[in-house]
Parts: structure tokens; C-alpha cells; sequence
């Protein structure tokens, strides 16, 4: 362990990021930051998150982190846990479930936010697919086998009696596009997707004839079991110890930096909408349906703590590995 390493350590979280964000509103220190680095790759899911990430970085937000600042997307959960793991990719928006499991089992990764309150959807074209018992006997795709989709997808099947093996079928994606793709051919009667994913399928539909709609709401599902309301803490930047033991500046100015393009993206989505799509190679229209539904937000991870530790107590029911077997502990949540 470096000296930078324990003297981080050896702070509260809480009292690292709000004393370095405290900091940046020195003259310079911004700057000076940014000094340290040539460039920052930025790495975000296909899903709403990257909505945010996108448009500060077209709109020069992100300009004070690093000379050049750019921003790739990660197709699924296997290449970014193997990106992080070698180092590729020190600072990824991610599923909290994923950055909970690489900690339990002892990587060196912290959680710096959450960056929504869930954006996950059951989408149809049938219009008697209104409640998740109506999921019975159905075929159901869902991007990611063995990941956060599939993990909400079996507690919420269980709180309403259903087994995931024996009451319906269940095709696994490698991508949320994927999983429309099956739902718009026929193959599937609905998709657990992500928006803008969701959104996609709805406008899509209409081209051929067909009226797809979100028909189950995870996040009110999820609420149902945790007590929390329609809210599930599902993403935010997972960032490894090396580079915030290198860069503890860049960090803190990356989290203030988010809550404010999160706002901005919640205030006015077209003009958020068209700033992103280049960058996230989706219609204008299609970021701009969705980001209503993508719930977006910038938390602080000790703040969203209590929501978090719900919703991984809720996945260790149906699914220990999900996080790695417990909870984490303090030290997780910068």
C-alpha cells in the first residue's frame, strides 16, 4: 500500500469528498487538477447514466478534469468487470451490484455515487401483461444473464410467488438490443430492458404496426420489497483505489461535477438529448423519451448508503453471489 493510499485510508469517505470538493472552489485548484491529467476516458453502460456522462461532455462540463476528456460505452458487465480488473478502465459507471461484488472479494474499488434510482422496465405489446403475475407461462428476455437484471428480475418473481424455472422461460441477451430485437420479431412476449432501451422499443414498434409499452415498473416492484418506495440505487461510478489514491482531485471534482450536468439533463432533456445522441449513436428522439423514465440522479454513495444496504440485502435473499456474499462494508461508500 502507497503512503497517498493509507493517508486516504485513514480519512472518513464522507470527510475525503467533501473536503476535496470544498477545495475546488479555491481559484486554480480546478485547473491544477486537470493538470495532472492528459487525458481521462470516462466509461458508462448503454443505458441512461451515460445519458448524463454524454451530455456534460459534449456540452463542456467535464472540460475542468483533464485536457481531453472522452467517453466510452462498455457493451456489457463482462467487459467492464475485465476492464477494471486490468486496469483499462479505472472509472466506470456500473451496476452497484457489480462494484459490490468486485469489493467483497477483494478488489480494490470504492463507489463514489449513484446515478439513478432505476431505470428498468418489463416492456410488451400485450396488453393483458399489466402486473408481474401476469409473467406466467410467458417467455421473458433480459440482457445480462447473472447480473443485476436477472437478480431484481428472481426477488421480484419470489415476493410474488413465482419460480423463475418453472413459471415461465426465461432467453438470456447479450445486449438490451438484443432482448427488443427478440420482443419487436415475435420470439418473446416481453423484455426486461433498460431505458433508453425501453424507449427505443416503444417508438420502434410503431414503425411496424405494433403498440410496445412499458408494462411492469421494476422500480415500484423493487420498492414493494425494500420499503423504499419506487427507488432502486442500480448504478453509479465505481472507482479503483489506484487512481483515486493518484488522482483524489479528479475524483472529487468528477462528483460535484455530475450532480450539476444530473440536473441539467433532468431540467431540460431535449436539449440534453441532443447533445448525447452523437456520442451515444441513438436518435434524438429516443434519449429524449427516455430520460424522464431513467430517473436520474448524482448521490453522494455515503448518502445513498441506507438504500443500497436495502437493496443488497434483498438481492442476498434470492442470490448471495450477486455481492459477493454481504454486505460491504464503511470503507465501500466514498
Amino acid at each position: 500500500m502507497t503512503m497517498m493510499t493509507k493517508r486516504i485510508s485513514a480519512v472518513s469517505r464522507r470527510g475525503f469528498i467533501a473536503g476535496a470538493a470544498g477545495l475546488l472552489t479555491l481559484p486554480g485548484l480546478s485547473r491544477a487538477a486537470a493538470a495532472r491529467l492528459d487525458e481521462l476516458v470516462l466509461f458508462g453502460p448503454p443505458a441512461g447514466p451515460s445519458i448524463v456522462l454524454a451530455a456534460a461532455l459534449a456540452q463542456g462540463h467535464l472540460a475542468p478534469l483533464a485536457r481531453s476528456v472522452r467517453l466510452k460505452i462498455w457493451t456489457n458487465p463482462d467487459e467492464m468487470r475485465a476492464g477494471l480488473v486490468s486496469g483499462t478502465m479505472p472509472l466506470a459507471v456500473m451496476p452497484t451490484t457489480a462494484a459490490a461484488a468486485l469489493y467483497n472479494r477483494g478488489f480494490p474499488i470504492r463507489l463514489l455515487n449513484t446515478m439513478t434510482d432505476g431505470l428498468l422496465y418489463i416492456v410488451s405489446a400485450d396488453p393483458a401483461l399489466q402486473a408481474v403475475p401476469d409473467l406466467k407461462g410467458k417467455v421473458l428476455a433480459i440482457p445480462f444473464g447473472n447480473d443485476l437484471p436477472n437478480f431484481i428480475l428472481s426477488r421480484v418473481l419470489t415476493h410474488h410467488g413465482l419460480d423463475e424455472a418453472r413459471d415461465l422461460s426465461i432467453m438470456i441477451t447479450g445486449t438490451p438490443t438484443e432482448a427488443i430485437q427478440l420482443l419487436l420479431t415475435g420470439h418473446v412476449a416481453a423484455a426486461l430492458v433498460p431505458d433508453p432501451s425501453a424507449a427505443a422499443a416503444e417508438i420502434k414498434s410503431k414503425a411496424l404496426g405494433k403498440v410496445v409499452e412499458r408494462r411492469i415498473d421494476l422500480q415500484v416492484e423493487w420498492g414493494k420489497i425494500t420499503g423504499l418506495g419506487s427507488f432502486l440505487p442500480q448504478a453509479g461510478v465505481g472507482v479503483t483505489e489506484a487512481f483515486l489514491s493518484q488522482y483524489p482531485e479528479t475524483v472529487a471534482a468528477l462528483s460535484t461535477l455530475l450532480i450539476a450536468a444530473a440536473d441539467a439533463v433532468r431540467a431540460d432533456p431535449a436539449t440534453a438529448a441532443a447533445a448525447a445522441a452523437p456520442t451515444l449513436d441513438l436518435p434524438v428522439p429516443v434519449l429524449t423519451a427516455a430520460i424522464p423514465h431513467c430517473n436520474l440522479v448524482t448521490r453522494p454513495a455515503h448518502s445513498a448508503r441506507s438504500a443500497l444496504d436495502a437493496s443488497f440485502r434483498a438481492i442476498l435473499a434470492v442470490n448471495p453471489g450477486g455481492i459477493g456474499g454481504k454486505l460491504p462494508d464503511d470503507r465501500f461508500y466514498l
